[in-house]
């Protein structure tokens, strides 16, 4: 995800393709940084989704790893659900992607939604949910502790 002119953005292509390989310019310059934004809005909720619903599930008395084989072949189905799941079951939240990493890209969303008159409900409320996390001294966490939020919140 890349933003700025054609003529800079060709210019450095052949450095993004050493990089990786899904190489796209969307926009102008603070495009890249936008998509970027905008990614982990959907990371984030996708997130809080799978920690609610694990949460919920743990509390009803389900087994986690079952639930899971069943929902990732239905609709449900997502690289988040998959990978952030079995870290939520196997109780992992070493860092892969750190909370308060995420938060920093949460807060520039949020901002720009402001300056936008955008409304961003589900942002805001993952958003706080990390910061009472941070505020516990767990931004050094996966974010995929946003589970351990919901059922600190739970009772479990």
């Amino acid at each position: 995800m890349c933003g700025g002119s054609e003529q800079g953005f060709q210019r450095a292509l052949p450095l993004f393709q050493s990089l990786g390989k899904n190489i796209v310019r969307v926009g102008g310059a603070g495009a890249g940084q936008m998509t970027k934004a905008c990614n982990q809005m959907i990371v984030g909720m996708t997130i809080q989704a799978v920690a609610e619903a694990f949460t919920l599930a743990h509390k009803a008395g389900l087994d986690l790893g079952k639930m899971q084989e069943v929902l990732l072949g239905g609709f449900a189905q997502s690289r988040i659900l998959d990978l952030h799941g079995k870290r939520i079951i196997e109780r992992n939240f070493a860092p892969g992607f750190r909370i308060k990493l995420h938060r920093k890209d949460m807060g520039i969303a949020l901002a720009t939604g402001k300056e936008l008159s955008v409304p961003l409900y589900g942002t805001a409320q993952v958003a706080a949910q990390m910061d009472a996390l941070l505020a516990q001294g767990k931004g050094d966490l996966d974010h995929s502790a946003l589970a351990l939020l919901m059922e600190q919140l739970a009772g479990i």
